[in-house]
């Protein structure tokens, strides 16, 4: 004879709910820098992974090498991720980025000098759900910010502003509109795309996979007292609200972009942008701006015993 159907098995209990690991909720928003048309931005979801990459500007007069500019290059960026996450999705994200660039340099399609200091890059801040736990990527100044258990951190590469911090005071200190603030500003660029991808320089995504093993990397768990609840991956140009204008520290960033959503955030910084033009970052005033917000909800599933 074989097993009794246990739906109707005498004294079998009714089911009671066991957790599961939480369920990723994504909102988010990407703008421009007022007054362009194009966003060198990119957000991105495929499956578990989600990611917001930044464009590198080029500033008016420098050559880059190649035909393709940051708004190409991030969208290629971004789309080959998706395919490397999704042929080998056990893959590290340190790995599945090495292999984007790779093959993003072939999309060049042999058109470009690929070696040239100016070609198109982009920061990269990644977040992958998987299973008990959340692993993560930041490549360049695209920081993630995360609340675990209730303890809110930013994970930031600073390097790109460690490189760089000299050549910003050697143009600032010269008065605006002068000749010379113009001579030292394209020296400080060369200077700085002398610095790309190089030891005690800093790392971004361009043409060399090699940039991708430079990342800085974590996993944080989903189940747990330090379990991951909130994230927000951000551009720079949407971190300036904390990081240029204090506007609110990290934990009120999560909480503004909770309860009002991404687009709040962004708006939020362009009234400080108009408030306060003198702000420049870098060498720009404004910037486009892109907020992926991740929410974790713990789900009950029900099971008989």
């Amino acid at each position: 004879m074989g097993a009794p159907d246990r739906r109707y098995a005498t004294g079998s209990r009714p089911a009671r709910p066991v957790a599961e690991a939480p369920t990723m909720r994504v909102s988010s928003a990407s703008a421009a820098a007022p007054g362009r048309l194009e966003n060198e931005d990119v957000v991105f979801r495929f499956g578990p992974l989600v990611g917001v990459l930044d464009g590198a500007t080029v500033p008016d007069g420098f050559d880059t090498g190649c035909v393709h500019g940051p708004s190409w290059y991030v969208r290629h960026l971004a789309a080959r991720l998706g395919l490397a996450a999704a042929a080998r999705p056990a893959a590290t994200l340190m790995s599945s980025l090495a292999a984007a660039i790779l093959a993003v340099r072939a999309d060049h399609g042999g058109e470009c000098d690929l070696d040239h200091p100016g070609t198109p890059a982009s920061t990269v801040c990644l977040l992958r759900e998987g299973g008990d736990q959340v692993d993560y990527l930041v490549l360049c100044d695209s920081p993630l910010v995360l609340d675990t258990g209730g303890e809110v951190r930013a994970v930031t590469d600073d390097r790109l502003d460690a490189a760089t911090a000299e050549l910003r005071r050697a143009v600032a200190s010269v008065p605006a509109g002068s000749a010379d603030r113009v001579a030292r500003f394209r020296a400080a660029v060369t200077a700085q795309r002398q610095r790309m991808n190089r030891t005690h320089g800093y790392w971004v995504a361009a043409a060399d996979p090699d940039a991708a093993y430079h990342a800085v990397t974590g996993t944080v768990p989903l189940r747990g007292p330090g379990a991951l609840r909130r994230a927000a991956l951000l551009t720079d140009g949407a971190s300036s609200a904390v990081e240029q204008f204090g506007l609110v520290d990290w934990a009120g960033l999560l909480d503004l972009v909770a309860a009002e959503g991404p687009a709040a955030l962004i708006d939020r910084v362009r009234a400080a942008e108009r408030a306060h033009p003198d702000r420049l970052r870098r060498h720009k005033r404004t910037d486009d701006a892109s907020v992926l917000f991740c929410d974790f909800a713990p789900t009950d599933r029900p099971t008989a015993d």
